[in-house]
């Protein structure tokens, strides 16, 4: 079920990205615009999670298939290097809100430079190269218009979708006592809001209780 879960993720984010560039004009005073931009970063937001499962070993029992999702969707988000993603996410659960945890901004709360700091813990020259070409092979068909609202705006809205319900929400200050031992506290149990807002990620004590749970699971896990 983890492989066709990861599928159906992976060719809904492709076939719904080249809907929007062939067939979607860039009209901000047209309704479906504005929704097939929401549409495609909920989908950005999809396939990054799709990764972080992969990360945990929770889409394929066979390693090396598990893995080859991991690498496909990291690549196709934007660039990313999914060693580097695996390395670094293992090291926010080992270490969950303390100055070694590469997602967790110790110098202040205040969101935007927690989610810069958060953002350089990922940047690389292979990722801006990568992405460069893909940039470049993208042009044959479509405009920088097209290409930098269609399929750029949307995943850099992504990161603030995933960081927001992800990271700034889970783990923020105050710390209480309800959130131990994980430094992570949850969304309230509702199972639409949680799939709609971040794929189940704002069940984040489940994910941290039980990080071999995928994501699309979470939800049987959350009791209040």
């Amino acid at each position: 079920m983890g492989i066709i879960i990861a599928i159906l993720v992976l060719l809904s984010w492709a076939s719904h990205l080249g809907y929007i560039l062939f067939y979607q004009p860039v009209d901000p005073s047209s309704v479906w615009f504005w929704l097939h931009i929401v549409i495609q970063t909920w989908l950005f937001t999809g396939l990054f999670i799709t990764g972080h499962d992969a990360m945990h070993g929770t889409i394929a029992r066979n390693k090396g298939i598990n893995n080859l999702f991991g690498y496909l969707s990291s690549t196709l988000y934007a660039g990313l290097w999914y060693p580097q993603l695996k390395k670094k996410h293992h090291q926010h659960h080992a270490h969950v809100a303390t100055d070694q945890d590469p997602d967790y901004y110790t110098g202040h709360q205040n969101f935007f430079l927690w989610w810069f700091s958060f953002m350089k813990q990922y940047l690389t020259i292979w990722q801006i190269l990568i992405m460069a070409v893909l940039y470049n092979v993208g042009l044959l068909f479509f405009t920088d218009l097209q290409l930098l609202v269609l399929w750029i705006t949307p995943s850099i809205l992504s990161t603030f979708q995933l960081f927001y319900f992800g990271t700034y929400l889970p783990h923020r200050l105050p710390h209480t006592e309800e959130m131990t031992p994980h430094k992570a506290r949850s969304q309230k149990r509702n199972h639409l809001w949680a799939l709609l807002s971040c794929f189940f990620f704002g069940y984040h004590f489940e994910h941290h209780a039980s990080p071999h749970t995928p994501w699309w699971k979470l939800y049987r896990i959350k009791t209040s």
